[in-house]
């Protein structure tokens, strides 16, 4: 580059003094012409200095030459010089690059005959592992003949076949099964039993001894008591007028028969024969007997019992400590203190289950008001199953879920009777205290051709069972025993039974409370001397 300067310079110098020259010498040619006249030394002045001019140009131009020269030399140098220095380290990286290759080469030279070396490793240990993957089959084959053998040689000795053997071998088996089975079950029960039992207990007896209640016999008739027999004539009336329109204006059946002095209202309507005996009654204080007078006494009556009803509700629910009712539910609960059911009182009954559900609930840590309130409210459909078809499960949740009551009180009075599978601990706890309510002793009455026909049931439900020889239904039918042949049920298979027979039970038969299954077994052994 600084050559190319230095030429470029060398060319415009020797422009420049060419450029001076030609303007000398046209200047002269001007002179010449113009002054041809003059005198001949401006002539040979002009020429000596046109000749100097020329001179001197041309030693400028052989100085810049030189001077070019010089330059070029020195850049030739300078690019020689760079030039090796490049060449010198193109040269050391061309050769720590071929060292790198060379080590790259013997790692890989190395890792292939670690490779080659691992190959044949591996050759190797197939060919051993096919030498005893052959061995192995020639030895399989030799055991299975020897076990062939052997099979043949114990079908003969012991007199059985294949067949048979394995099947009196799966017996033991099955039988060693059912064993470990009956200990596994023995032992869980018996471990829950001691950590549940004893928690349970001590709940339901507290509950039990928190609450109580009175009951009265269930009946379909009222007695109203006379003065004398002479007041039956007035209350038939002439020609049975009186009796006619009391019964119609009250839906009662009056019953006049020989019992002295007493005349018995029929009707399974409780709440009708209430008010029919309050106006019967009425009407024998007054004395005066007549169609005008027992329709007005009637309608006292049925205003002295419509509160007397809504008292009786809101004495209920004040009890309970159950507030917010619907008024129209308070109502109901007061008409369940005319409904009997086995001879309880419904009304008591719902009071003693709201308190032992309430109790059950705070020793478990559960809602105490809400458990108060499904029991109270278990049994409401009762108040007026009498009018509407159905049970008076379906009736009473129907009526819950008219006055928008808690979800969890409607399943509870779905699930009480196990119409549906209680799906929460309220529900679970006003069951159990239904229960407990209506199995405790005195509580109900049942009738005793149902209470015989149960027992009856019972005792053919557990007759059904193999190996079974005799069961008898006791304690009121609260506890079955059942004598179990002993040359068909072990030991350990009574505890299956056990629990097979009281599955059973539960799917197939309603009882109140529990029914205990005992399962005996007995091996007798006579001889005589003689």
């Amino acid at each position: 580059m600084e050559v190319f300067k230095i030429a470029v310079t060398i060319v415009l110098i020797v422009l420049i003094v060419l450029i001076a020259a030609a303007g000398a010498g046209s200047a002269f040619a001007a002179y010449k012409k113009g002054f041809a006249s003059g005198v001949e030394h401006r002539r040979l002045e002009a020429e000596a200095q046109f000749g100097s001019a020329e001179e001197r140009a041309k030693q400028i131009v052989s100085e810049a030459e030189r001077a070019a020269k010089s330059r070029k030399r020195e850049a030739l140098l300078e690019a020689k010089e760079e030039n090796q220095k490049l060449r010198a380290e193109l040269d050391k990286e061309i050769k720590e690059r071929r060292n790198e290759i060379s080590r790259q080469e013997r790692r890989i030279n190395q890792k292939e005959e670690a490779l080659d070396k691992k190959t044949e490793a591996l050759e190797k240990k197939d060919q051993s592992l096919n030498g005893r993957i052959r061995a192995l089959e020639k030895k399989e084959s030799e055991i299975a003949e020897i076990k062939q053998k052997q099979t043949e040689e114990l079908e003969r000795v012991s007199g059985l076949t294949r067949d048979e053997a394995k099947e009196i071998l799966v017996h033991e088996i099955e039988m060693s099964a059912r064993h470990d089975a009956a200990v596994m079950v023995k032992e869980i029960e018996q471990e829950a039993k001691e950590n549940a039992e004893k928690i349970a207990k001590n709940i339901v007896a507290l509950s039990i001894q928190k609450v109580s209640a009175d009951h009265v016999a269930e009946t379909t008739v009222s007695v109203v008591n006379l003065p004398s027999d002479e007041m039956k004539g007035r209350i038939i009336g002439r020609e049975g007028r009186n009796i006619r329109s009391l019964e119609t204006l009250t839906g009662v059946d009056l019953i006049i028969d020989d019992t002295p002095e007493a005349v018995i209202v029929s009707s399974f309507d409780p709440i009708r024969r209430e008010v029919a005996k309050t106006a019967l009654e009425k009407l024998i204080v007054d004395g005066r007997i007549h169609p005008a007078r027992i329709e007005e006494s009637v309608d006292k009556a049925k205003k002295e019992v419509d509160a007397i009803v809504k008292q009786e509700g809101e004495n209920a629910a004040f009890t309970t400590g159950v507030h917010g009712l619907h008024p129209e539910l308070i109502k109901l609960l007061g008409k369940l203190r005319y409904r009997t059911s086995y001879g309880q009182n419904v009304l008591k009954h719902s009071i003693e289950v709201a308190h032992l559900a309430g109790v059950m609930a705070g020793e478990l840590g559960c809602d105490v008001t809400l458990a108060k309130r499904a029991g109270l409210l278990h049994d409401i459909g009762k108040a007026v199953d009498h009018e509407v078809e159905g049970s008076h499960v379906t009736i009473g949740a129907d009526i819950a879920k008219k006055f928008r009551e808690n979800k969890d009180v409607i399943h509870a009075i779905m699930a009480h009777h196990g119409d549906v599978e209680p799906q929460t601990i309220i529900a679970t706890l006003v069951q159990a205290a239904d229960a407990i309510s209506a199995a405790r002793p005195g509580a109900r009455r049942e009738n005793l051709e149902t209470y015989i026909k149960r027992l009856q049931k019972l005792e053919e439900l557990a007759n059904e069972f193999e190996g079974v020889d005799k069961s008898f239904a006791i304690q009121a039918g609260r506890e079955i025993r059942i004598m179990v042949k002993p040359e068909a049920v072990n030991d350990d298979a009574m505890i299956i039974v056990a629990k097979d027979i009281a599955k059973k039970i539960e799917d197939e038969l309603e009882y109140p409370g529990q029914i205990k299954v005992s399962l005996i077994r007995e091996t007798r052994a006579v001889d005589y001397a003689k």
